[in-house]
């Protein structure tokens, strides 16, 4: 088996992350009068999530500089990618999770073995959260381990994985003029897929997207701010509640840069675009994932945007990762039982 210091270590850790599904709208999109509508599937990363890009990133470069373990946060995506990775390399795995996080992500981290402890009020108030990520690096340097969040201003390393994300979509497009529409908490992730589509140089708006309850950089690509501003996070949606700044500055000026523009929405709208892309598109996300189709919507409704350019919408995350949101699409009863086949048969027929 290879060790920490073995090379090279990514091979090792590598679990097929990357190269999702890009799937093609076949009600939604021409619904909206858009020509072309695709979502780019990344709950079919290993973990579920497209912060496994970001892990396998990370946790090589933790393994190969011989760190004794891992410091990280998270509402869940973040927390099971390492975990996951870091098990794979056979480090320690230890994390500040956000107060709101679901019980199923946690679930799953623990899985993976990773330590979890909840920090009250992180996630939401901008100096809870300060404080955490200013002490995790004092800890990481006492104990000669590594930090690793996925935020530009916190771990570049592990965040350039996810620039992958855009190649990729370069890639597909090949030339042809496109708009991305992505999700944010804190903006790494806008920022990872805008960069990756710099460096292929390809023609693309990037459009940031985030909860009402979270705006701190959609509602200043809007008003025309130079920078992103800090909040009290109040949105439910899992994974976006991210009130500090961390990369939102960068994000706003690359949103920009590219043509593009920001979409705020709220927590209910998420929520009813989770269950329509599962029922209309067999599309089947976390909340987290459904908000880059629910600002994709507005700017349609708003007359915003160019409907004759294809466009995607990034899907982050699988839905089995929030089994809150789950009750509340299909409701809490369990499922019926019928005494025979005919009983079955005859209620099929009449639902007809």
């Amino acid at each position: 088996m290879p060790t920490h210091n073995s090379s090279p270590v990514s091979d090792a850790l590598t679990m097929g992350e990357g190269n999702t599904p890009l799937i093609r709208s076949r009600r939604i999109g021409p619904e909206l009068g858009l020509n072309e509508l695709w979502f780019k599937y990344e709950g079919a990363n290993p973990t579920g999530s497209y912060k496994d890009r970001f892990a396998v990133a990370a946790v090589t470069h933790l393994a190969r500089e011989g760190k004794r373990l891992c410091l990280g946060t998270s509402s869940g995506n973040t927390g099971a990618a390492l975990a996951a990775y870091c098990a794979r390399a056979g480090l320690p795995c230890h994390l500040a999770i956000v107060e709101g996080a679901p019980e199923g992500k946690l679930r799953q981290m623990r899985a993976y073995g990773a330590h979890l402890l909840r920090i009250r009020g992180f996630g939401a108030s901008p100096d809870v959260t300060l404080e955490v990520m200013t002490g995790l690096g004092a800890l990481a340097r006492q104990l000669d381990g590594g930090v690793e969040v996925s935020a530009y201003a916190i771990s570049p390393r592990g965040m350039a994985g996810v620039e992958s994300l855009g190649r990729e979509l370069a890639a597909t497009f090949d030339g042809r003029a496109f708009d991305v529409f992505c999700p944010a908490g804190g903006g790494g992730l806008t920022l990872a897929v805008a960069r990756g589509l710099s460096q292929s140089r390809a023609e693309a708006r990037v459009h940031c997207v985030q909860p009402e309850g979270n705006d701190t950089i959609a509602g200043a690509l809007r008003r025309g701010d130079s920078q992103a501003t800090p909040m009290a996070s109040t949105t439910a949606i899992s994974g976006l509640q991210v009130g500090a700044i961390l990369d939102g500055h960068d994000v706003v000026k690359a949103c920009r840069a590219s043509g593009g523009s920001g979409q705020t929405i709220s927590d209910e709208e998420v929520w009813a675009v989770q269950s329509r892309l599962a029922r209309d598109e067999g599309v089947f996300c976390e909340p987290a994932g459904a908000v880059a189709l629910a600002g994709l919507t507005t700017a349609v409704r708003n007359r915003e945007l160019d409907t004759s350019r294809p466009v995607v919408c990034l899907v982050t995350g699988s839905g089995f990762k929030d089994e809150r949101s789950l009750v509340a699409m299909t409701g809490s009863a369990g499922t019926p039982m019928v005494e025979s086949w005919s009983e079955y048969a005859g209620r099929v027929s009449r639902s007809i």
